[in-house]
C-alpha cells in the first residue's frame, strides 16, 4: 500500500483529500502550512478532520508565511474566516506534534526510503525547506504529487493559482528538485465539481459524509458567488487520486517553470506545450526544456466525483 504524507492548508477540498488518503492509502503524516487561512487555523482544521475521521496520523505545524513578500493572500473569500467554514466539526482530540513540519517530512522520508509519496496541496514552503535542509530527501522520496499552479486561468490572479503564487520561490525549488512529480493544475481541478445532487448524497450518509456535505455546500455557494460556477471544486483531492484510481486522470510529460520575478506574471506556472519534437537542433531560446512533471491533461469527472462520494460514504 502506498505510503503518503500530505502537506496541506485545510481548506474544504483538503479535507476530502485527507479523508480519501486515509481510506485508501497508508497516511503516515500530515503537515500544515499557511494558505487558505493562517497556519494556526489550518493546523486546527487538519486536527479536526482527523478527529472526525478517526485518523491517527501525526500532524505537525509548518510555516506561517513565504520567504519573500508580505502577508500571504489568505482565501477567506472562498473558505471563510476559519479556512473551513460551513460545518460543525468536532473539537480536535489531540494537539499537533512538537516537531516542525519540515522535521516530520524529513523523518518520515528517512523512515520510509523509496516508498513515501509527498502530496503538496498548499504552499510549497515546508517541502522546499525540507529539500534544501536534507539534500538526500530527493532520493528518499518515491514521488511528489502537486495540486497548484495552472496552465490556464488562475484564482488568486488571472493566470496564477494560490498554492504557487503564495510562495513562488519555494515552488521553484520543488519543481526543479529532480523528484518524480505528478502535477494537476487549477485549470482542470476547477472543473471537477461536486454539485447539489452529490452533496445531497453526502448529507444522507454517516456522520463524516454529512459534515463534508455541509462543507461542500458552503464551498459550492462560494464558487457560485465568486465565479458563477455551480459546484464545489475538489481541487486537492485530485492530487491523491493517481495513487488510488490511476485511470481517472490522464497525464503527459511536460516542462514546467515557475515565474519568480516581480510583476504581473509572478507566481505563474509556465508550461511548454508547443509540441516540439525531440532531436531538433534549435537555438536555446526555442529549444524546449526537459520534462520535469507528469502533467494532468484530462479527468474523468463523473467517475472522479463518484469515487470521492463513495469514499466519504464509507465512513461511519
Amino acid at each position: 500500500m502506498t505510503k503518503i504524507l500530505i502537506d496541506c492548508d485545510p481548506g474544504h477540498d483538503d479535507a476530502v483529500a485527507i479523508l480519501t488518503a486515509a481510506r485508501h492509502l497508508d497516511l503516515v503524516g500530515i503537515t500544515t502550512v499557511f494558505g487558505n487561512a493562517p497556519v494556526e487555523n489550518t493546523t486546527r482544521n487538519a486536527l479536526a478532520i482527523c478527529t472526525l475521521g478517526g485518523i491517527s496520523a501525526p500532524v505537525a505545524q509548518g510555516f506561517a508565511g513565504p520567504f519573500v513578500g508580505g502577508a500571504p493572500p489568505f482565501a477567506a473569500a472562498a473558505h471563510g474566516r476559519s479556512g473551513m467554514d460551513g460545518a460543525e466539526l468536532p473539537e480536535p482530540d489531540r494537539a499537533a506534534e512538537s516537531v516542525h513540519a519540515v522535521e516530520l517530512i524529513i523523518e518520515l522520508a528517512r523512515r520510509h526510503k523509496g516508498e513515501l509519496v509527498l502530496a503538496i496541496i498548499g504552499a510549497h514552503t515546508n517541502a522546499a525547506v525540507a529539500l534544501r535542509l536534507e539534500p538526500r530527501l530527493k532520493d528518499w522520496l518515491r514521488a511528489i504529487t502537486v495540486m497548484g499552479g495552472t496552465a490556464g486561468p488562475g484564482n488568486v490572479a488571472p493566470t496564477a493559482c494560490i498554492n504557487v503564487y503564495s510562495d513562488p520561490e519555494s515552488a521553484h525549488v520543488v519543481f526543479s528538485s529532480g523528484v518524480p512529480i505528478t502535477w494537476i493544475g487549477y485549470e482542470l481541478t476547477r472543473t471537477v465539481l461536486m454539485r447539489a445532487p452529490d452533496i445531497a448524497r453526502l448529507r444522507a450518509g454517516g456522520r463524516v459524509a454529512r459534515a463534508i456535505g455541509d462543507l461542500a455546500e458552503f464551498y459550492r455557494r462560494s464558487y457560485v458567488r465568486i465565479y458563477g460556477i455551480d459546484g464545489a471544486p475538489m481541487h486537492d483531492g485530485c492530487a491523491i487520486l493517481p495513487f488510488v484510481y490511476p485511470g481517472l486522470i490522464r497525464h503527459e510529460p511536460a516542462a514546467l517553470a515557475v515565474e519568480t520575478a516581480p510583476g504581473l506574471a509572478r507566481g505563474m506556472t509556465l508550461v511548454d506545450r508547443r509540441g516540439i519534437q525531440p532531436g531538433l537542433d534549435l537555438p536555446p531560446p526555442r529549444a524546449p526544456r526537459p520534462a520535469n512533471v507528469m502533467m494532468a491533461v484530462e479527468v474523468d469527472i463523473p467517475a472522479t466525483i463518484d469515487a470521492f462520494v463513495a469514499t466519504l460514504l464509507s465512513y461511519p
